[in-house]
């Protein structure tokens, strides 16, 4: 059984109030939320003092590179960066080396993810070998728990067969969740199209090659009535798309970048292909559009799209290299910015980063097929699972890449002070990151 916490002193983020609580924790639940709680003589003190403590949060979005990436990342590596950033889940997404695409390689994920502190969920591919020429055996993968399913990294550029990918979903009760763009508009363009791409002399990356997919797959969604998410969106006009086809009734949910809610396309100037990633960075109209779309609740979740990459891919020219950065140690703190830095609603953050994106992932119940998951996203109540977060709102840390915990070190944000800081992960009734520390 797990060891007793109790957090003192922090402020408790729950769905629809802020309080001044203490939290025990006792194998594995939270068994007491009140003021100055009595704990167990032998429990762990958690000092939360200053501190928002609210659920853990949940990456619908991480790339964990193993199998066949493990230079990059492994499925041990990843999770523990996940801890460290506040998050008690990760959705691993299926662009390994074998894919993601059967029951097995699924097992083996799910596998070295029970090893880990914290629950690691996969996603399935759509299609065999994510070639998007036929569709996976989703339903051998949804048998073993999955609940997402993807091509990420590209779109399904076969319109019939997105519709038959859907249909097949809607039948199993699963989510499609796309990367909307359209090959033969984006081309081989490394970043956004526009007259800061022609001025640099790089091939662009068009906007419109998001938003023809997006409003392709929210047509099929609709025509079908499957669950549609859509994956990092990067364009003002993609939520435009997206907020038209609520009104219609589609079942759509989607998901923003930390990245994408921070950078602009002007940091493409150096060169430095640290700032290169699909889809590419945008305009600062549209990072406006995104963080206005994430406050109104437009835009359901904060999704890292953690990337990591070797030095020797990305140690190339900027047309050439890996696109992708990392993500998940900073997006509390990032979208705590996005949202407006101090001003943030605390219920707001942890509705985009842990609350929604557990809803979407189906991890707000427990789950014996996906390794005895527990449930994320609660309220902080009495009988919930113990996956929990406590994030000092006063640290200002600075990013120091070889102080992150990836394998990898390409982070965009090498010297940028954060605008706070996890201090501790609660995962499954264990501390797995006291004062900032990885224990595991």
């Amino acid at each position: 059984m797990a060891e007793s916490l109790v957090l003192r002193g922090g402020t408790v983020v729950h769905t629809d109030r802020l309080a001044r609580e203490d939290v025990l924790v006792v194998d594995g639940k939270i068994t007491g939320v009140g003021i100055d709680i009595e704990a167990p003589s032998d429990a762990r003190v958690l000092d939360a003092s200053d501190c928002l403590v609210g659920p853990g949060f949940v990456d619908l979005h991480t790339h964990l590179r193993e199998p066949g990436g493990e230079e990059a990342e492994t499925v041990a590596t990843g999770a523990r960066a996940a801890s460290l950033g506040g998050y008690s889940a990760i959705v691993a997404m299926p662009n390994t080396t074998p894919a993601i695409d059967c029951a097995a390689v699924v097992a083996q994920v799910l596998t070295l993810g029970r090893l880990t502190g914290i629950d690691v969920q996969v996603a399935g591919a759509l299609t065999r070998g994510r070639e998007g020429h036929s569709l996976a055996p989703m339903a051998e993968m949804a048998a073993l728990g999955v609940t997402m399913f993807t091509d990420d990294g590209m779109g399904v550029q076969d319109s019939g067969l997105m519709r038959r990918a859907m249909e097949y979903a809607r039948g199993l009760g699963v989510v499609v969740a796309d990367h909307c763009e359209d090959e033969a508009l984006a081309g081989t363009g490394s970043m956004n199209e526009g007259s800061l791409s022609a001025r640099l002399g790089l091939e662009g990356r068009s906007a419109l090659a998001e938003e023809v997919m997006v409003a392709r797959d929210l047509a099929l969604a609709e025509l079908v009535g499957c669950q549609l998410h859509l994956l990092h969106l990067s364009t003002g006009r993609s939520v435009e798309l997206v907020v038209d086809a609520r009104k219609r009734g589609v079942d759509v949910s989607a998901e923003v970048a930390p990245h994408h809610l921070i950078l602009t396309q002007d940091l493409c100037s150096t060169y430095d292909t640290l700032f290169k990633v699909h889809p590419p960075l945008r305009t600062q109209r549209d990072v406006d559009a995104l963080r206005l779309a994430l406050a109104d609740g437009s835009l359901d979740a904060v999704a890292t799209d953690h990337a990591p990459h070797p030095p020797q891919s990305k140690d190339r020219p900027f047309a050439d290299a890996a696109p992708g950065m990392l993500g998940l140690e900073q997006a509390f703190a990032l979208t705590r910015e996005a949202l407006g830095g101090a001003s943030a609603d605390p219920i707001r953050i942890f509705e985009v980063l842990s609350r929604r994106p557990a809803a979407i992932a189906r991890l707000r119940t427990h789950d014996a097929r996906l390794g005895g998951h527990s449930a994320h996203g609660g309220d902080v109540e009495v009988g919930d699972d113990a996956n929990l977060c406590v994030v000092d709102l006063d640290a200002r840390p600075i990013v120091d890449p070889e102080r992150l915990a990836s394998r990898a070190r390409n982070t965009p944000y090498a010297g940028r002070v954060m605008q706070g800081a996890v201090r501790h992960t609660i995962a499954r009734g264990d501390a797995v990151v006291i004062d900032g520390e990885a224990q595991r």
